[in-house]
């Protein structure tokens, strides 16, 4: 439980005011950063647990690969819209996309993998779509971070889900590919912002170099987690992740959340509870059948 809450934990909290702290360092010299010190990190980290050896195999099967380039795209194109997200004082818009994520990751298995929705799930889907609407309607425009935070993710479990690589050598794998994008993106940083690292500021370098400990720390507390708890509780404990960002956003960035926002919110709130209901309902159902069975 303390692993998993303090991965979700530090997703709430800590990623947020990393990037909040280098507002002054452009967006794409940010997310470089986080793949060019990623990489080091994270080869280092399975070099010591010795599972550098799965990264080789993933980088040599073909069938693995190609899923990791897909879910490349989707994880780096995530990682940057929640980075403008931050940089552009819209963390509760980011916030509200990862409310909605474990509701999106729901649809595209019924879309994608020919899952069937129990009822609690058609019911929690349509009233997130209804705050969704609602959160277009205050806006004047479809809120465009939440949908692509959510889209971007929930696609990622999906591609992830059918790739049979662990996530922190997937993650490594990920970064590898990435890598090349990242250093060319270096050069796109227009010139009145400049590039940051080793210039001026120590305090810039030190923490863009600690880009890739700041990726690598919440995914093992993660996945250590993730081992010891049942799917149905860890369910639950992803919300800390939004909840805090939220309350990061509204209480410590000065995030306007005004009635608008505050009734969208509170609509995809009860589809949260409707999907939690379900989640927790289920699994005490599956655990019952599972005793009877072995009895």
């Amino acid at each position: 439980m303390l692993f998993a809450v303090g991965g979700y934990g530090w997703w709430a909290v800590v990623t947020p005011v990393y990037f909040y702290l280098l507002k002054d360092v452009h967006a794409l010299e940010q997310l470089a950063w986080r793949v060019l010190a990623g990489v080091p990190t994270m080869l280092v980290f399975l070099w010591g647990v010795r599972r550098l050896g799965e990264v080789k195999a993933a980088l040599t099967t073909p069938k693995a690969l190609g899923g990791l380039c897909i879910s490349a795209v989707l994880i780096g194109t995530n990682w940057f819209v929640f980075l403008w997200a931050v940089l552009t004082e819209r963390l509760s818009d980011a916030s509200l996309g990862y409310f909605i994520s474990p509701l999106v990751a729901v649809l595209l298995g019924m879309v994608v993998l020919g899952e069937r929705l129990r009822r609690l799930q058609w019911v929690a889907v349509s009233v997130a779509t209804i705050g969704v609407l609602c959160m277009a309607v205050n806006l004047g425009k479809l809120p465009w971070i939440s949908l692509a935070l959510a889209g971007t993710f929930g696609f990622y479990g999906l591609t992830r889900k059918r790739v049979p690589v662990a996530p922190a050598p997937g993650l490594a794998v990920e970064m590898l590919l990435l890598l090349p994008f990242m250093a060319c993106g270096m050069f796109l940083v227009p010139q009145e912002f400049g590039l940051r690292a080793f210039g001026e500021s120590d305090f810039l370098t030190v923490m863009l170099l600690l880009a890739g400990v700041q990726t690598m720390v919440p995914l093992v507390l993660f996945a250590a987690g993730a081992k010891r708890l049942p799917l149905s509780t860890l369910g639950v404990l992803q919300y800390i992740s939004p909840i805090g960002q939220l309350l990061l956003a509204t209480l410590a960035f000065g995030e306007p959340f005004g009635a608008g926002k505050a009734i969208a919110f509170g609509i995809i709130w009860c589809a949260v509870v409707l999907y939690v209901v379900d989640s927790m309902l289920h699994a005490n159902r599956t655990r019952t059948t599972a005793a009877c069975l072995a009895e």
